[in-house]
Parts: structure tokens; sequence; C-alpha cells
């Protein structure tokens, strides 16, 4: 599988990368020795990087990966969990919590390095904690040979770029602002690339809005977005194709970011991701799709503080 470069750190990532929610249970019950089988077809396909963070699955997603990525050789693959967020209302950036959660972190997957950890969603929180207190914690365990990079993850476009003009990161992960339907994320390419941070984008399906499946139950999308893309799901079916197969070509297909990430718990879906990357997207069908999709390009929704979403 192609690679690209990951900013200034040296790292390349495959342009597919493994999203290991999924496998901690976070959406749907799971057949535990079949998700565990992912990775290891993830890794098989070509997928060098694999994410997963401390919250998913309440440790789950990790302990998940304690029990295959030991017996996989530490130099094939690259490795980003995250901290700061544990459960759906618990949020600790604390100094003393930034050294506890990579500590359990490392137990749990039976590693002893972490290439890359984020401070997880942190549009719920004060961002003045994130830069004074959070990143310098951050720092020592990057000292201390614990973690190899440091970067910050959630929704909302203006947390990343104020962490861009007030923190030192390393790498920046943004999920549902690359897609058919929302292209916000590009705003970041050059600010990224002006200081050398690398960009990652994640969730190209929109949490299931660009797939045929139904949408979960905590989805945000109004009846209107619903709507909406339901058209496009169906001129795809028209046209003879899923338009998530489109969906994920078109994220993957822009070379600003280093990778696309999204995880699934079954391992033949995992493997369909990496066939479809190998045939050609239709370019013409984009078009339509994006035409379609025009009266909400761009719809976003409030996550975390008002004062974290001012766009």
């Amino acid at each position: 599988m192609e690679t690209r470069p990951l900013g200034n750190t040296g790292l390349d990532l495959s342009v597919l990368s493994f999203g290991a929610s999924s496998i901690g249970a976070e959406f749907r019950k799971i057949d535990v020795p079949e998700a565990l089988r992912c990775v290891n077809v993830a890794l098989d396909r070509g997928m060098n990087y694999i994410d997963t963070a401390a919250y998913y699955g309440r440790g789950m997603s990790e302990v998940m990966l304690g029990q295959v990525l030991p017996d996989i050789p530490r130099e094939s693959y690259i490795l980003s969990t995250k901290l700061g967020r544990y459960a759906p209302q618990h949020f600790d950036f604390s100094a003393k919590r930034v050294a506890e959660s990579i500590d359990i972190s490392l137990e749990r997957m039976r590693l002893e390095t972490l290439d890359i950890v984020f401070c997880h969603d942190i549009e719920f929180v004060d961002l003045d904690q994130i830069v004074n207190e959070t990143i310098p914690a951050l720092k020592k365990e990057v000292d201390k040979g614990k973690v190899r990079f440091i970067g910050v993850s959630g929704y909302p476009m203006n947390i990343f770029k104020q962490m861009l003009d007030r923190a030192d990161l390393d790498v920046v992960l943004t999920y549902n602002h690359y897609t058919l339907q929302n292209d916000m994320a590009l705003d970041l390419v050059e600010p990224c690339h002006a200081k050398g941070v690398g960009l990652i984008n994640a969730a190209p399906f929109s949490a299931r809005l660009l797939t045929s499946a139904p949408l979960p139950e905590w989805h945000k999308a109004t009846d209107e977005v619903r709507e909406v893309a339901a058209k496009a799901v169906q001129l795809c079916k028209d046209a003879g194709t899923d338009i998530a197969k489109l969906a994920l070509q078109y994220s993957v297909a822009n070379e600003s970011f280093a990778s696309c990430v999204t995880g699934s718990a079954n391992p033949n879906r995992v493997s369909q991701w990496c066939d479809w990357l190998e045939e050609p997207m239709d370019e013409t069908l984009v078009a339509e799709v994006k035409a379609i999709l025009k009266p909400i390009h761009n719809w976003v929704y409030a996550e975390g503080r008002p004062e974290n979403n001012d766009n």
C-alpha cells in the first residue's frame, strides 16, 4: 500500500490505516476472535498505522490490541493512542493523569513505546489547560522515551487553529472533516505544512452518513442532512455501486493528508476497503454525488464547549 510522510516526524503512514475503536465494542457487540483478526488483516493488506484510545470501549480497544501486537514485530507498525477522555463525560487532562494514562496504555497493549499520543476531544475542556499543563506533561513522557510524538484530536476546526498557534505539536488528527460532504479540514493543510505538523484524516464515512447502513442512534444529523444523504446513497445504488466505496476512495485520494483512518470489527470489511483502493475512482460519479450533497456541504454540529466551536 502507498505511504505518505507524516509532517516532520520521519514516519511514513499507509494511506489507509486501521482505527481500533470498533474492536473495543464501541459501536456494537463484537465477536472477539473475529475482531482480533481484523488487526492482522489490516497489517497483512498493507496498513502500517493503527489508532486507538484509552476511551474506546473504556480500555477494551487497547486490551484487545494487547492480545495481538506483542506477536508482531514492533518496527513493522506505527501506533497511536489518546488520553484525556475516559468516559462520555469524564475528562482529565492533568499532568498526573497524563503519566498514569500512558503507563496504563502501555500495560494494556503490552508494549514499551507509543509512537503518537493525542490529547483526545480537547473541545470539551479549557484549551489553556491543554497548552499549559497537558502538552508539557506529554513532553516529559517523550523525554522518558515512552512516547515519540504528540498531537491533538477532536471535532471542531477551531480547536486545531488555536492549538497550532499556541502549542508545539507533531501531529493533528481530524475526523468527519474531509469527506464527500465536508472538506473543512482543507483549511488545516497550509497551517500544518508551514509548521511541519503531520495531518491525519479520520472517518471517511462520516459515522455511516455516507454508507447504506442505518445511522447510529447518537448521530447528530438533522432531518435535512439525512434526506439529502439518502439521495446520494440511492444515486450510487442506481449506478451499480456503493457510496461507501466512493467515500473511501475520495478521502484517501487527497495527498494533503498522511493517512485516512477508519475501522471495523469485521475482517472481511477491512479487506474489502483495501480492494476498493485498488480500483479507479469514478470521477463523474463523485461530481454527481457532490452536486446532490451541495445543500448540506460543510454542515457541522456543535461538540464540546461553545467557545471551542467558533469557526
